[in-house]
């Protein structure tokens, strides 16, 4: 049976594609630019939309890669970006499998305490001073202990793990298996959707976080993640060392606008890379809780 389409109907369909297409356009226009930019001989670029690059080169990426800081700054990054979420999934898995139990004594207190943390914060000297105290300044580990526990992340975890059936646990117990085989061998498997969604979470969080680097490790400069690296290459300018890399490079095919481009497309891409394959995990994920059978 074909369905008959009113003249409103299609003109709304029209307006609606034609809205979603600019739209899109609009937001993947900058990203195209920047990659654009960062291919081209900047001498050769005007003031025009740049749609492909002009005089395609990869010069700005060989001489950002020749600083050994930018090299080390991209394997402090991708290494806390993968390091921090999978610690984190263990510990704020575990929490909010023990706090999704209804018989946990003082459990009622425990959940507040962690919804409290989601509101209010020590503020930045207490929790400098603290880390200070901790031997955290100046160290690798404040990429990973202090991201190790979300109170967001937990009350995700445990209101999808609530939302399964209270059977799939007993089954276990009684077949004889522990608490903790239970939650490793039975529920923490079950909860992919919501685990891919606090991964991604967590992983854009690392890999984003340049005010940790600012704050904690800025008198290291072999701590250096690559986006405080990219903040300060656009907040003032190119550093000595990167200076010294475009003077030993081709003066007429890299500048350090180019440069700066290239190394914007560097901290993009793995963000754009992982979305795609958790999306669907991420969708399922994130909606947990909102819809009740």
């Amino acid at each position: 049976m074909k369905r008959k389409i009113s003249v409103s109907g299609l003109t709304f369909d029209i307006f609606n594609t034609l809205l979603m297409i600019v739209i899109f356009v609009v937001m993947l226009y900058p990203f195209v630019y920047v990659l654009n930019y960062s291919l081209s001989d900047h001498t050769r670029i005007g003031t025009s939309l740049l749609l492909l690059p002009i005089g395609f080169n990869l010069n700005s990426y060989t001489t950002m890669f020749r600083d050994p800081a930018i090299f080390q700054a991209l394997i402090i990054s991708v290494s806390r970006s993968i390091l921090g979420p999978a610690v984190m999934l263990v510990v704020c898995g575990m929490a909010g499998y023990v706090l999704s139990k209804e018989n946990l004594v003082f459990g009622r207190f425990f959940r507040w305490i962690v919804f409290f943390t989601m509101y209010f914060s020590a503020g930045l000297i207490p929790i400098y001073l603290t880390y200070q105290n901790l031997g955290l300044t100046n160290n690798y580990l404040v990429y990973i202990l202090p991201f190790a526990v979300s109170a967001f992340n937990i009350v995700l975890i445990r209101t999808f793990i609530q939302s399964l059936p209270s059977g799939l646990e007993e089954a276990a117990l009684i077949d004889g298996a522990n608490e903790f085989q239970c939650f490793w061998r039975v529920i923490f498997p079950i909860c992919l959707p919501v685990n891919a969604a606090v991964v991604l979470f967590s992983a854009i969080t690392h890999w984003n976080d340049f005010i940790t680097t600012q704050i904690y490790n800025i008198m290291d400069r072999s701590l250096w993640t690559i986006q405080f690296v990219l903040h300060n290459t656009l907040a003032v300018q190119l550093s000595q060392t990167m200076e010294e890399a475009i003077q030993a490079a081709d003066a007429a095919a890299v500048s350090g606008q180019t440069l700066r481009m290239a190394m914007t497309v560097i901290t993009v891409i793995p963000i754009v890379c992982l979305y795609p394959v958790l999306q669907k995990y991420f969708v399922s994920g994130i909606m947990v809780g909102s819809i009740k059978a």
